[in-house]
């Protein structure tokens, strides 16, 4: 019999696991993954996956769909979010208030999430604003991505468009390096930029963003989001300075 184990229950590892899903499937849980693909993923044999998959299973977190596909249930989705949505306050502590870059915010906001109280989580939100996305863009829940447009893969844009960044995607935020070199060019949430080139044989875009010239490979273009022209200001959140 499947049980619902309380997500603050959850050990460091089955938080991570779940992430990870959460991340691979997307958003709406409509990617297909494996315990081998997560393995890979985390960096860890697909026998500790597969163990760590049956447990959560049991706690009826986790089920499997066609073959060895795995999803999140209900209750693995809404476990899945509010660790996300934890880790994201978190992030926008320590790179708004603490000062700590995108990279290593991320590695310290793991650390961290499973260890807060809901008093405190409860006071983290409202001192940052109630903030419905992460540092990144990426949105808190399912319910918040409905209400978001997608965005458009900024490796789709062609040389002379302008546009504005909207969200490093997820599987973007597991490359450290990918977001330090957005970080340090000041390619975040709300930044204005215009494509300069874009070239398929070179495998590689150029624009023009707020602090001149960047270049990226088409494939780590494609974990970004951007949004054509000028975007709504609304769709960025900032943390209050009062």
């Amino acid at each position: 019999m499947s049980r619902h184990r309380p997500q603050r229950d959850l050990s460091a590892a089955a938080q991570e696991y779940l992430l990870a899903l959460r991340v691979m499937a997307g958003i709406d849980d409509g990617g297909r993954v494996t315990a081998a693909q997560v393995a890979r993923h985390l960096g860890v044999t697909t026998q500790a996956s597969s163990e760590m998959f049956r447990r959560l299973v049991a706690d009826g977190l986790v089920a499997h769909a066609e073959g060895r596909d795995l999803h999140l249930t209900a209750a693995g989705r809404t476990a899945a979010d509010g660790i996300f949505r934890r880790h994201a306050l978190l992030e926008w502590l320590l790179t708004s208030v603490v000062g700590l870059g995108w990279a290593e915010s991320d590695d310290e906001a793991m650390r961290l999430q499973g260890a807060i109280s809901p008093r405190v989580e409860a006071r983290l939100d409202e001192m940052l604003g109630h903030p419905e996305i992460c540092p990144h863009g990426n949105p808190i829940d399912a319910d918040t991505a409905r209400r978001r447009p997608a965005g458009v893969r900024l490796s789709e844009m062609e040389a002379g468009q302008p546009a504005t960044v909207y969200r490093i995607t997820e599987e973007a935020e597991e490359d450290a390096g990918l977001l330090s070199y957005l970080e340090a060019r000041a390619l975040t949430p709300g930044a204005h930029i215009t494509i300069l080139a874009r070239s398929e044989s070179l495998d590689s875009l150029t624009l023009d963003g707020p602090r001149g010239r960047a270049t990226l490979g088409l494939r780590p273009a494609a974990l970004i989001r951007v949004l054509p022209g000028d975007a709504d200001p609304a769709l960025f959140h900032r943390v209050p300075t009062d």
